[in-house]
């Protein structure tokens, strides 16, 4: 945390300049690394090349010869004795090979280490300053030593006599150190210049890592991230809506609970989209984008989707479906249709009674008994809900009475006749009314709009209501125009309707998936039985319903005939 007042260095700023201590870092080591491998490389390499300018000038036959002459103690030390070996031959091979191998010295000895030949010619008949005891002993050594004419790298061989094995000088080769250090000095230039080289490259890449990491962060900074996590977390989970997102490429980023549950999927980040677990029609609808609500049947669910894209800053980072259920709803509005029909029966009936009984009193206070009975009669023969659908009483359970003449007389309103079948019978009770009304009161006002609409001049729907055991059978058909052949395939997917968009939310074409989906749960099943009937007037569409334990026992009796 940065203290208070103090600005705090953003995210981005510390990964650039991290990377770039780290490439720092790296690059140094490896040329530390590079300077000490090189150092000892180099000084191998003119070891070598000593030793290989020592073993040729070791190997001269004429050095071999002049060596072999002076015995120990036969060279002096004076004057006249380094006058004769500064001008002997083992001096001018000694200063001609120094002069063409650039070596810093060309030393040659006899048995007893006394220089034969020497660069410094006062040096001449004096004891080396280092130890020839290697050499004289016939081995060959290479040795970093100081000497008279400073630092060397040297190289030390062994003179054998032509005539005999007998060691009887050795010659030594130096090659100066600062030689090593100069080609050392230019190796690591050119070394420097490479590493200078990556670390510009590491830098342009560190800058270009911390914008990608700007990118794909948004500009957020960690706190920021932190306090969006959280928030998505609290948010998305605890909305009574389904959420699920994909990124750019359509891979899954982010599915919560109830998105699972009405999705009836059960799907980890980063999968396909398409293989998930979609219904073809939700994701139909994700696909689109287009931000309109969509009904769709999942299951025993019926919901409604929506999709749309989401972006920032001008770029693309996918989209977001949300997922709302209307179960309920849906449950609900049919029952609000049929409550609603029934009270505007019933309000239009109060206006009628109330008009029957004026006129009524009208009759009787004019003492017009005969026509005022007559219109009793007309009183007592019709019901509640006005005159009686013909067969109602074959219909022993209440709830299922009313609900017909609720929608016989929503029918006679429309100009449609809605008749019973001559082959109902239900002698028992509902015992889910809920679900038995949502499928007949959608075949039913499905019927009813379709002969409502038609060119047939008979306006006219039949209804036939069988009971076997706790099973109910239903059979809707009406005098409409029957079922496009184009519509078969899809009449019951989500989506599909032959009715008006009313406004509804989320629009029409749920009623006939839902219903399925319904008698399916109690093990039924809804089907279109023939897309265009053939027996007038009924030529329009004829549907099957069969739901299932829907009926409890009853003692009503079964009719005489059957």
């Amino acid at each position: 945390m940065a203290k208070e007042g103090t600005p705090a260095v953003r995210l981005r700023t510390q990964v650039l300049l991290l990377q770039i201590v780290v490439v720092t870092l790296t690059l140094g080591v490896a040329f530390a690394v590079f300077g000490y491998v090189s150092e000892q490389r180099l000084r191998d390499a003119y070891g070598q090349r000593a030793l290989a300018i020592a073993r040729t000038v070791a190997a001269d036959p004429t050095v071999r010869g002049e060596v072999a002459r002076y015995a120990p103690g036969i060279v002096g030390t004076d004057p006249e004795s380094r006058e004769q070996l500064a001008a002997g031959p083992l001096e001018r091979i000694a200063v001609d090979t120094t002069e063409h191998t650039g070596a810093l010295f060309v030393v040659i000895t006899d048995d007893a280490g006394i220089r034969l030949a020497h660069p410094d010619q006062a040096r001449l008949a004096e004891h080396v300053s280092t130890d020839p005891s290697e050499a004289l002993a016939g081995r060959e050594i290479i040795v970093e030593e100081r000497g008279t004419l400073g630092d060397s790298v040297r190289a030390k061989v062994p003179v054998v006599a032509a005539d005999s094995d007998a060691v009887v000088g050795q010659v030594s080769v130096g090659i100066s150190t600062g030689a090593v250090r100069g080609q050392l000095l230019d190796d690591l230039r050119t070394a420097a210049l490479l590493i200078g080289a990556a670390l510009l490259v590491g830098i342009l890449g560190s800058a270009m890592l911390a914008r990608r990491w700007r990118g794909l962060t948004l500009g957020l900074e960690p706190a920021e991230l932190a306090e969006l996590v959280r928030g998505q977390a609290a948010v998305l989970h605890g909305i009574g809506a389904g959420v699920l997102a994909v990124d750019s490429s359509w891979r899954t980023t982010f599915v919560n609970d109830e998105a699972r549950r009405l999705l009836d999927i059960d799907a980890g980040t980063g999968r396909p989209v398409d293989e998930i677990g979609l219904t073809p029609r939700v994701l139909e609808v994700f696909r689109a984008l287009d931000e309109q609500p969509a009904p769709a049947t999942i299951g025993s669910h019926i919901v409604v989707v929506s999709a749309r894209p989401v972006s920032r800053d001008g770029h693309d980072l996918g989209a977001v479906l949300t997922v709302r259920d209307r179960t309920d709803v849906e449950s609900l509005t049919r029952q609000l249709d049929a409550v609603q029909s029934m009270s505007t029966v019933l309000r239009a009936q109060r206006h009628e009674f109330s008009n029957k009984m004026h006129l009524l009193s009208g009759l009787l206070h004019g003492g017009r008994t005969e026509e005022a009975s007559h219109v009793i009669d007309e009183l007592i023969g019709a019901g509640p809900l006005g005159a009686a659908t013909p067969g109602i009483d074959a219909i022993h359970d209440a709830y299922l009475q009313a609900f017909l003449a609720a929608k016989a007389a929503h029918s006679r309103e429309s100009g449609v006749e809605l008749v019973l079948g001559p082959n109902t019978w239900v002698a028992g009770s509902l015992a889910d009314p809920v679900d038995v009304t949502t499928v007949l009161g959608n075949l039913l006002d499905n019927a009813i709009d379709a002969a409502r609409i038609s060119d047939n001049p008979i306006k006219q729907v039949e209804v036939e209501l069988v009971q076997e055991d706790s099973t109910l059978h239903i059979v809707v058909a009406d005098s409409g125009d029957g079922i496009a052949t184009g519509m078969l395939d899809t009449l019951f997917t989500e989506g599909t309707s032959t009715r008006e968009d009313r406004g509804v939310p989320g629009g029409r074409g749920v009623g006939l998936a839902l219903i399925r989906q319904i008698a399916r749960a109690h093990g039924g099943e809804v089907r279109l039985a023939s897309p265009r009937g053939d027996s007038p007037p009924l030529v329009g569409a004829e549907f099957i319903a069969r739901i299932p334990g829907v009926l409890v026992d009853s003692e009503m009796p079964w009719p005489q005939q059957l």
